[in-house]
């Protein structure tokens, strides 16, 4: 039996499990969630402090791909799938630079070196970021504390010309998972989109019996 009473002080409220004594209140709010909310929480006043320090000349100096790529606009010359596109600028020895986009995963293209077969709706999350994007210029829009994955592949969150996001939009078309392992400012905002998906029951989420894999399974968010 759960009891819920406010303390006398008038504080939060204390929540009882008879007889097993007093439950902590993360468990009770539901520990997915207070999860996502502090390292969304942590992201953003890492990326404050970020911005506070450098512009107040603290220490903390900005280069390499901060300065060259975010809030910058470059045309997107190929999509590769779903989550990961090239733009024209140069990166290192690379005429082009690759981008993955932050915090999703979408269904994997057949890949013959890996003997991999195409995911269910691995095309259609490609198509769709095709028909947004390719041959659009776009705003990068990056983290401060992660740029890279460990292919060196640009971690970013691609703002279109309308102002929307492209990550945002394939997880509200329930073409991508969220992905919730790693820290970032749009944690809470991907999650909702993704949650929207379900509730319409789209892509993934349309027969969640076959496709609804956890989306923290699997190789997701930088690979």
């Amino acid at each position: 039996m759960v009891l819920q009473r406010r303390s006398r002080r008038g504080r939060l409220p204390v929540v009882f499990r008879a007889p097993g004594g007093p439950v902590p209140m993360g468990r009770y709010l539901g520990r997915r969630r207070l999860r996502l909310l502090v390292a969304a929480v942590v992201a953003s006043l890492a990326a404050a402090l970020f911005v506070g320090l450098d512009r107040r000349g603290g220490g903390v100096a900005r280069g390499g791909d901060w300065d060259r790529y975010d809030g910058k606009s470059f045309r997107v010359t190929r999509v590769v799938d779903g989550d990961t596109l090239d733009v024209d600028v140069p990166d290192g020895n690379r005429a082009t630079t690759r981008i993955r986009l932050w915090g999703l995963d979408t269904p994997e293209l057949a890949r013959a070196d890996r003997k991999q077969p195409e995911e269910p709706l691995a095309s259609e999350a490609a198509g769709f970021a095709r028909e947004l994007c390719l041959g659009q210029t776009v705003v990068l829009r990056l983290d401060p504390h992660d740029t890279r994955d460990r292919y060196d592949r640009l971690l970013a969150t691609i703002e279109l010309r309308d102002g929307t996001l492209l990550n945002e939009r394939l997880l509200l078309a329930g073409l991508a998972r969220f992905e919730e392992r790693y820290a970032h400012q749009w944690m809470e905002r991907f999650s909702q989109a993704e949650q929207q998906a379900r509730d319409r029951q789209v892509g993934l989420w349309a027969d969640t019996g076959s496709r609804g894999a956890s989306s923290s399974q699997g190789v997701v968010g930088r690979e």
